[in-house]
């Protein structure tokens, strides 16, 4: 199965011809200018409610750990917000104090288990990255085309496909990533990253000892582990779906287009209201690739603004949750497909060979 020559980023059919940079960057310059304000409120709004509901869980967990941890649910749901807060913060965009950035980073990184540095530059990775098949592997979900499941080991195709496994991907690797991958910094970081790993690790140490002596062990653990794994569940899908659907981008380096990469391969998310406040907007996914400095609570009204994001498809809600069972890039048909089209496509492949064997 060889790769046919692939079209030009610009002449995607789905979304008609692209903007130039110097369109979408006049497009949405005026959204790229942080607001205080702005960022205050979402910070009261957020918080907020997350230190009533530990405060009420305070309340009942002595009485019945159980009837707790229905609201510990809710401040997983609500940790999500703040982890775009916390990403905004990474990306320099959430206020216009970079100071501010930084403290702020740091401190919904704490709530959500994530060292501020060494998350910033993986993530930044991803952005200068996302749609390249050459620079697969830094900040991203394990993404196989089929032809290289075709030629990989029976091994390496069970791996790729328990790695895929909707309980492994959204259930178990969430919680192992948060709880406990982030606790070690990756070989080859540099100074800085390696030491916002280590001093979040002693502020999430002090924070759990001071949450056990108010609340008790049992209890902190048991709350705080249904809120992380609520959280890192809920985070983990919106990546996810953001760049795993069927008609995303990937291309070669050669090929690959940064405006086409944003606007094919990430998705607009159209989510309901109260799940588009839960995720601080960032269904608007297709902005944020083309801008990180746009902050989260200017994305939706900035694909308001202009006729420029008009004709990117929505992704529904019901409609996101076929694509967990897209699994390969098909470079022939530049699509996600199944694991059920590479099976088909291996057996083409032993007809052929057959074929021509025989003749």
């Amino acid at each position: 199965m060889s790769n046919p020559t692939l079209a030009a980023p610009e002449t995607r059919p789905e979304i008609g011809p692209l903007p130039t940079t110097q369109e979408w960057k006049a497009a949405i310059e005026r959204y790229q200018k942080p607001s205080t304000w702005r960022a205050i409120w979402q910070l009261v709004n957020t918080l907020g409610p997350i230190a009533l509901l530990w405060y009420l869980m305070s309340l009942i967990a002595p009485t019945s750990i159980w009837l707790a941890l229905p609201l510990a649910a809710v401040v997983g749901a609500l940790l999500v917000r703040v982890f775009i807060i916390f990403h905004d913060c990474g990306h320099g965009s959430f206020f216009a104090s970079r100071l501010a950035n930084d403290i702020t980073g740091f401190v919904t990184g704490m709530m959500t288990f994530t060292p501020y540095f060494d998350w910033r530059f993986e993530h930044a990775r991803h952005h200068a990255t996302s749609g390249d098949l050459d620079k697969r592997g830094t900040g991203d979900i394990w993404v196989m085309t089929v032809q290289e499941y075709l030629e990989s080991s029976r091994w390496r195709r069970f791996a790729y496909r328990l790695a895929r496994n909707p309980i492994i991907l959204f259930v178990i690797a969430p919680v192992f990533v948060f709880l406990f991958r982030q606790r070690f910094s990756v070989a080859g970081r540099n100074r800085r990253e390696q030491r916002s790993v280590w001093w979040m690790n002693l502020a999430l140490a002090l924070n759990a000892l001071a949450m056990m002596m108010w609340l008790g062990v049992v209890p902190y653990i048991a709350l705080q582990l249904v809120a992380i794994a609520v959280a890192a569940a809920g985070g983990v899908w919106l990546f996810y779906v953001q760049h795993q659907f069927e008609d995303a981008y990937w291309e070669h380096s050669e090929d690959w287009d940064y405006t086409a990469a944003a606007l094919c391969g990430s998705s607009y998310y159209a989510l309901p209201p109260v799940l588009r406040w839960l995720s601080g907007n960032i269904g608007y996914h297709h902005i944020h690739h083309l801008s990180p400095r746009i902050p989260n609570y200017n994305l939706q009204r900035c694909h308001r603004s202009t006729a420029i994001f008009e004709q990117v498809q929505g992704l529904k809600l019901m409609h996101s949750f076929q694509s967990m069972r897209l699994h390969l890039w098909d470079e022939g048909h530049r699509r996600l497909v199944g694991f059920k089209q590479a099976r088909l496509a291996r057996r083409a492949q032993k007809r052929t060979h057959l074929s021509n064997s025989e003749s």
